[in-house]
């Protein structure tokens, strides 16, 4: 006869998993994904490693849950815009300010899902999150070429292109070393202009806008 675990036994280990990746989250906030030890995550959910290790093999696979939880917020915000009113160089604009000012907010979770040095599969993650924020883009993009807003182009590139340039342009201000920007309103406002702009004026072969 298989085995049935119970559904107390069920909640305990699902509360388990969620005691572990919010205890991982915080570290993250806190200090980056460098102060997410293992041992640090077991001290602060209070348990043993081995417990951790029970439910997550590596560090690298915890780090990739709580990023896709993260992740997976930011895209159910990010679509609220894409779908909301407005026009669609209005919605570009939003929706890349919405991510720019939470990623300033907290720069230490921003940086460690951006850019922070982290182990190969952790870096794969970060690629397929940045095609679903691509997506949300690429969404905006079509409807604004449709309707006039924007001219015809690489719809696929120019998305990630987007997040290529306001991922990039946080890169140092939310860097731990990095140099902290004192006017953020106007950071963001120039990476959003900047974002909006480089969709709405074609350059023809010859440079001439």
């Amino acid at each position: 006869m298989a085995y049935r675990r119970s559904a107390l036994m069920e909640e305990r280990l699902a509360s388990n998993r969620e005691r572990i990746l919010a205890a991982a989250r915080r570290l993250i906030a806190e200090g980056g994904y460098r102060e997410a030890q293992i041992a640090a995550v077991a001290a602060e959910a209070g348990m043993s490693t081995g417990m951790i290790y029970r439910y997550f093999r590596s560090k690298a696979d915890l780090f990739i849950e709580v990023m896709t939880a993260a992740i997976a917020r930011e895209l159910e915000l990010l679509n609220e815009i894409a779908e909301g009113p407005g026009t669609a160089k209005a919605r570009l604009y939003a929706a890349v300010e919405s991510f720019t000012r939470r990623a300033l907010t907290g720069p230490n979770l921003a940086y460690a899902f951006i850019a922070e040095p982290a182990e190969p599969e952790v870096d794969i993650a970060r690629i397929r999150v940045r095609q679903q924020l691509g997506n949300v883009f690429k969404a905006i993009l079509k409807e604004g070429i449709t309707g006039g807003e924007f001219p015809a182009q690489d719809m696929d590139a120019s998305a990630a292109c987007i997040v290529g340039a306001y991922t990039e342009a946080l890169v140092g201000p939310i860097a731990p070393k990095g140099q902290r920007v004192k006017d953020q309103e106007r950071l963001i406002q120039s990476i959003c202009d900047f974002c909006v702009r480089a969709v709405s004026q074609p350059i023809n072969p010859s440079g001439k806008r």
